[in-house]
């Protein structure tokens, strides 16, 4: 599984008298990639140029330099570090001399990367959910389960004849979990596999 930010952080680099700020932050979702963008960029700068990275989505935004010589080697220093669920702004105030694309593209590429080398990672757990229903006489070893496998209890629905539990878990816990409830219920608690939601930084 790749990594996300700990934290949000930040790194400057002065290229041939223009000055490159890059900031990151984790993202909990798409929309919150935009919502950085809003706080860290400079309204009188020359470029805000952008990439985020959420799973399988990503975007990217060259802001005005030429064509994929911001937005996209900023894209590909998130991925060349091994982040995901993560947005980059690299804002540049022009010092005037011009770079030409292949200097735009280590400016832009070079600062993203350089920022999310140094940053501290929070690595990103594969995520599992289930429903399992138990009698009321279960419910003792259940929630005994439950904690020792880093179980959550997303939802709790009380029955006739027991409980209804949404579960969510860390991937690798689930075959342990599902074999200490069989073996402690004597094979009674019903388990079902709900589709995967991703990972997660929880």
């Amino acid at each position: 599984m790749p990594d996300t930010l700990a934290t949000t952080v930040s790194h400057s680099l002065d290229i041939k008298h223009s000055r490159f700020i890059a900031h990151a932050a984790p993202i909990p979702h798409v929309a919150a990639a935009l919502e950085f963008l809003q706080q860290v960029a400079v309204v009188d700068a020359t470029h805000n140029c952008w990439a985020y990275r959420y799973g399988n989505d990503y975007r990217s935004s060259d802001d005005g330099e030429p064509a994929g010589t911001a937005g996209r080697p900023i894209l590909a220093a998130i991925d060349g570090q091994g982040f995901d669920r993560v947005m980059v702004v690299v804002t540049r105030w022009y010092g005037g001399i011009k770079l030409g694309a292949g200097g735009l593209v280590r400016a832009y590429g070079g600062t993203a990367a350089e920022c999310l080398r140094v940053a501290p990672r929070l690595p990103l757990i594969a995520m599992a959910e289930l429903d399992v229903h138990a009698g009321f006489e279960d419910l003792g070893p259940l929630h005994a389960a439950l904690g020792a496998h880093l179980a959550e209890k997303v939802g709790e629905a009380f029955t006739a004849d027991g409980v209804n539990l949404h579960l969510r878990l860390p991937a690798d816990q689930v075959e342990l979990l599902k074999n200490r409830l069989r073996d402690a219920t004597r094979d009674r608690v019903r388990i079902e596999s709900r589709i995967e939601p991703g990972p997660s930084n929880d």
